[in-house]
């Protein structure tokens, strides 16, 4: 992820989901503020309740390629954090792409170009 770093700091996850501005989906949620930087900072968050270790990391792989997938997109600034949900697991990626960039339009994350 060219201009995408990591969010590891509960704290920072904590403000985020206190402050920042939600959108529900059927993959995922996606929560986003704005951090005064240039470049975004992402989370990934899987519970417990999705299932074993192995559906977690399976979900977790699928919502990073998604994102890195669509990365170009999206607006530069933001600390994003997606939590999974059960249907990320094993879901169609496809339809988990559509559903991930129709969270992001709800956010204004997405460039002026991208929302005609």
């Amino acid at each position: 992820m060219i201009f995408t770093e990591s969010l590891k700091l509960n704290h920072v996850f904590r403000r985020l989901y206190a402050k920042g501005e939600s959108a529900v989906g059927s993959f995922v949620v996606v929560y986003a503020r704005r951090n005064g930087t240039d470049q975004n900072r992402l989370g990934i968050t899987t519970g417990v309740k999705l299932g074993r270790a192995v559906d977690r990391n399976r979900a977790r792989r699928r919502i990073r390629e998604t994102y890195r997938l669509n990365e170009g997109r999206l607006k530069r600034g933001y600390d994003i954090v997606i939590v999974a949900r059960t249907a990320s697991i094993d879901g169609d990626f496809g339809e988990m792409q559509r559903s991930f960039l129709h969270q992001c339009k709800k956010l204004r994350l997405l460039k002026e170009e991208e929302r005609a």
